[in-house]
């Protein structure tokens, strides 16, 4: 008599939700760099379709670099945590090397190859994620010591921003300090530590700030935009009007005023300011709607993973995504100094867009091992915490 064979498991699916808000914010982001920068396009390089088509290239490449990220999985990125924060540190030495490194805007932060530029400090917010939730994960019983969980990637963290704030990049900077003191909270550092080290680098980022005329010109323009309307404040004030003359469903795709000439940056760090205007009330909160569903499903992945390495992981490269957004949307709306920062899929940008798409593609690969995982019991720095699926 034949042995009747165990019927096979059904196959684990990644998070469908999340790869179309992905999606979604991405073709939103195509649709809006090309309305934000056609006109300037054509002025400045005879070409409306410039900005559009690099775009599209990004897009394709992050494409590929989200199946990458989904085929590779989550696990296997632990092996590269140390050559990949290698790889960034010399990228990040030589974009500051003339002749290598590019100029724009007062800051060298691009290398330029034939037909692309790479910008080493988006590279550096996945790396160091990846290096510390393996860091983390390996180090989860001693993580609540100062001296092997909190002291060592502080200094790391040092020396990453130190390279960032000599582009000069201080919107990166905060964001790598950010994300260093999110996941060593997720790991259980004691919260004296990180109190303690807040305090004392305020002096720090006090006269980094203090020291910059234009860090400091910024600041200005953010207590007091319209007092400054002509000078410091006028990307501010342009961002408000902007974003004010929306109202409820817009002026229309392709209707907006702000980008003719008047709205400087409108297709990169300023594209939220042209879908208010353009779309209005409904397609901002369509916009922070998908940003939404992003990040709860990156958390709800991220809390379900069946080992810390990929809870860390998760929560990493889902706090990128958020911390972005929102500093990007606070900025646009003048609740926070200008720093920088793209929109997450959507701000005209290919480093940043291939980055993050595929670092959507590891949270998917995270979402599909924790699917039907149900609760799961993390030890991290000595505690036990539940964790829901």
């Amino acid at each position: 008599m034949k042995a009747t064979a165990a019927p096979s498991s059904a196959p684990v699916r990644f998070d469908a939700l999340l790869l179309c808000a992905v999606l979604s914010l991405v073709s939103l982001g195509l649709v809006m760099v090309y309305s934000a920068s056609a006109v300037m396009a054509q002025d400045k390089l005879k070409d409306s379709l410039y900005f559009l088509n690099r775009q599209l290239v990004a897009a394709g490449m992050g494409v590929v670099a989200m199946a990458v990220g989904m085929k590779v999985g989550w696990r296997r990125l632990a092996r590269f945590a140390y050559p990949l924060l290698l790889v960034t540190l010399v990228l990040l030495v030589l974009v500051l090397i003339p002749g290598i490194g590019t100029s724009a805007g007062g800051a060298r932060r691009w290398i330029r190859f034939p037909g692309f530029g790479l910008q080493p400090a988006e590279v550096a917010k996945a790396a160091w994620v990846v290096y510390l939730s393996y860091s983390l994960a390996k180090k989860r019983e001693k993580v609540a010591s100062f001296s092997v969980g909190f002291l060592p990637h502080l200094l790391l963290c040092g020396l990453l921003v130190g390279l960032c704030m000599l582009q000069p990049d201080f919107g990166s900077s905060v964001l790598l300090v950010f994300l260093l003191f999110a996941l060593l909270f997720a790991a259980g550092t004691k919260v004296s530590y990180l109190v303690g080290s807040v305090l004392l680098a305020l002096p720090l980022a006090y006269a980094a700030i203090a020291s910059s005329p234009y860090r400091m010109k910024r600041v200005l323009a953010f207590l007091d935009p319209w007092a400054h309307r002509h000078d410091i404040g006028y990307q501010v004030a342009e961002s408000l009007m902007s974003i004010g003359s929306g109202g409820l469903t817009g002026l229309g795709l392709g209707d907006g005023r702000q980008k003719l000439f008047f709205l400087p940056e409108a297709h990169t760090d300023f594209i939220f300011a042209i879908i208010g205007e353009e779309l209005g009330l409904v397609g901002v909160v369509l916009l922070v709607s998908l940003y939404g569903i992003v990040i709860w499903r990156g958390i709800r992945a991220s809390l379900a993973a069946p080992e810390a390495f990929g809870t860390y992981l998760g929560l990493g490269l889902t706090s990128i995504i958020a911390f972005q957004a929102t500093v990007n949307m606070c900025v646009a709306m003048g609740l926070l100094p200008t720093k920088g920062l793209t929109l997450p899929f959507v701000s005209y940008g290919g480093t940043s867009l291939v980055v993050l798409m595929g670092a959507a593609g590891v949270l998917l690969s995270l979402s599909a091992s924790a699917e039907g995982a149900g609760n799961r019991t993390l030890r991290s720095g000595g505690d036990m915490r539940e964790v829901a699926a």
